[in-house]
């Protein structure tokens, strides 16, 4: 009997354990207890039978995606709307995703849809790039498709490009041939943080930015990027590198950084 308590406790340490590590992985999952879980596993088994739903911003979209989805981004004001139609018409299951473990907003579309009275929904909570890794050849990327995985930005060359707070103003204000670039969404914008030298277009305005950076990139002039927080930059990385640009740096943590560190 005692070796059994014993296996038991064993047992009970090593689910405890395991559970602790998968809310590691995945964050946000302990606050969306209704929203049903799709892996990477599962969404390939499935992905003929189901309505897959990319949630981010078209401009995310438009570097990468998972092949065969649609994108309704999660700020439309059409939202629910457009997911309880969806749903309806093609009487599937609907599985979103955004970028990956730690973006909560996979699960929040869920939530949403079921709370306008759509059916059968779930979040595919490993993101992208999760996605992109195991299923090359059911991805998009800058509107190729299938890819490799080595044409995937990683953590490390995307660091090579970030500098501080500091060290992005220090730059900047050093002058000579620079470009200062705000590619902030309208509506998240409120001081410049260069205003002698610096030039507006969100990421949004794809054609106009493009043209701006080939403009001055041509001219010889070192890029300095910013958007909020740091993480839409990412993005506009694979568009630099696919233009063949290499002068550039983004600023770490965004504009909101900046502010916290004057």
């Amino acid at each position: 009997m005692k070796q059994l308590v014993n296996l038991l406790i064993v047992v009970a340490g090593l689910w405890s354990f395991t559970s602790i590590a998968a809310d590691a992985e995945y964050p946000h999952r302990p606050n969306y207890p209704d929203v049903q879980i799709y892996t990477v596993e599962k969404l390939a088994q499935d992905y003929n039978n189901v309505v897959i739903v990319d949630v981010r911003s078209r401009y995310e979209f438009d570097t990468l995606h998972i092949k065969g989805a649609v994108n309704i981004a999660l700020n439309h004001d059409e939202f629910s709307a457009e997911i309880k139609k969806l749903s309806t018409e093609k009487n599937k299951p609907v599985v979103f995703y955004c970028n990956g473990k730690t973006c909560a907003k996979s699960y929040k579309g869920a939530r949403q849809a079921a709370r306008a009275g759509a059916k059968n929904l779930y979040a595919f909570d490993a993101g992208v790039f999760d996605w992109a890794k195991a299923k090359p050849e059911l991805t998009v990327l800058l509107g190729k498709s299938p890819i490799s995985p080595g044409d995937l930005i990683s953590k490390q060359d995307l660091e090579v490009h970030m500098l501080s707070p500091k060290e992005f103003e220090k730059r900047v204000q050093q002058g000579g041939k620079i470009s200062v670039i705000d590619v902030r969404d309208r509506i998240q914008r409120d001081i410049l943080l260069f205003p002698l030298n610096e030039t507006r277009i969100t990421l949004s305005q794809e054609d106009e930015l493009t043209a701006y950076i080939k403009k001055e990139a041509a001219a010889g002039k070192t890029l300095f990027i910013y958007d909020k927080v740091g993480k839409q930059v990412r993005w506009l990385q694979y568009r630099l590198n696919a233009m063949g640009i290499r002068n550039y740096y983004f600023l770490k943590g965004g504009s909101e950084a900046m502010y916290q560190a004057l």
